[in-house]
């Protein structure tokens, strides 16, 4: 059950209709979900899930984006190239620590074969990976996941509501000593939450999907019962990525702004972003493409004017739906064993008076 069938109804304004990222027009989610026991008291919970930003050729209509980083105790690829030029041109990949690579290499094979010009008559193209440490519950070390299994969760995505919990990227990784994973949430902002909506193309829509691998029993805010994690010292820190999306028209900076609000949703939860733990957000707009090509010397966009009542509200979303995604992420994900006896539990949460 999300969050919301339990009762736990996260901030005031609207939820989207699938209440997850996809809720953003146009955006597709898919997973590869690899679960197999290997002998040993070894294990394989691991996977890949895939953010496609828009329906379309993503090397040939890029979308404005833009990464923040709380605490940089991860191993992303591809973020330097999105902060300089404020675009992503390829599918957003999720997966473990030790995946990284093959997921980078898959995603790259994939846009090569839909691109034939990539290396050859235009530029290099840059991949988007992120990663969470998922070895408490996962074999990592036998590196389960390979390229075709990124490209299959790029085919496999669908703007249906994403499958949420122990799958995909999230099938290994825990959170707040519970089992955690794959949680979406999205907001809607529409003309009655402005007073001035002359000029105002609403709705739009802000879409939040995390992978969460973080936190400690006792730092929950929303576990209504207080334990004690005995199991934490043997686990690493842990991490959350965090994908941010949205059909409302903004900059590259405006969205590294809505993206630092994806940490109050976060704090909110009970994290105060252990160590080492990775707590990377990364936002993207599809509401204007920008052509890999064109003839023009000018580029024309349009923006929301930084001091427009709706800017406010576009934080709130963030905040919101991050929060919200947060606990969705734990609210399905389903009890998992592991390697060497390890059990990711359920989080035991009681339905809301």
């Amino acid at each position: 059950m999300k969050a919301r069938e339990l009762g736990f109804n996260v901030g005031s304004l609207k939820v989207g209709k699938k209440n997850c990222i996809t809720d953003v027009p146009d955006v597709k989610v898919g997973h590869v979900t690899l679960k197999k026991d290997t002998g040993n008291l070894e294990r394989i919970r691991t996977g890949v899930t895939a953010i496609m930003p828009h329906n379309g050729n993503l090397f040939k209509e890029k979308v404005a984006a833009a990464s923040f980083v709380a605490n940089g105790f991860g191993k992303t690829t591809g973020l330097i190239q999105v902060d300089e030029l404020g675009l992503i041109e390829s599918p957003i990949m999720l997966t473990n620590t030790f995946s990284v690579a093959p997921v980078l290499q898959g995603t790259l094979a994939y846009m090569l074969r839909e691109n034939p010009e990539i290396g050859d008559s235009t530029s290099s193209i840059n991949i988007v990976v992120g990663e969470c440490n998922d070895s408490y519950l996962n074999s990592a070390r036998q590196l389960a996941v390979k390229p075709e299994h990124a490209i299959a969760a790029i085919e496999n995505a669908s703007n249906e509501q994403a499958a949420e919990g122990a799958v995909g990227a999230g099938c290994g990784t825990m959170c707040f000593g519970y089992k955690g994973g794959i949680g979406s949430s999205s907001r809607v902002i529409s003309r009655q939450d402005l007073e001035k909506t002359a000029d105002l193309e609403a709705p739009y829509t802000v879409g939040v999907l995390v992978l969460s691998n973080f936190g400690r029993k006792e730092e929950c805010l929303f576990l209504q019962k207080k334990e004690t994690d005995d199991a934490a010292f043997i686990r690493p820190d842990g991490s959350i990525m965090m994908i941010l999306a949205t059909d409302a028209p903004l900059s590259s900076r405006q969205l590294k702004r809505l993206a630092k609000r994806c940490m109050i949703g976060l704090s909110r939860t009970g994290s105060h972003i252990h160590h080492g733990s990775g707590d990377i957000v990364i936002a993207f707009s599809n509401a204007e493409p920008i052509s890999h090509q064109s003839n023009e010397w000018m580029e024309r966009k349009r923006f929301i004017r930084d001091d427009h009542p709706l800017m406010n509200l576009l934080f709130q979303a963030a905040a919101e739906a991050t929060e919200e995604a947060i606990m969705n992420s734990c609210t399905q994900a389903e009890t998992t064993n592991g390697r060497k006896g390890r059990v990711g539990e359920k989080m035991p949460l009681q339905p809301q008076e």
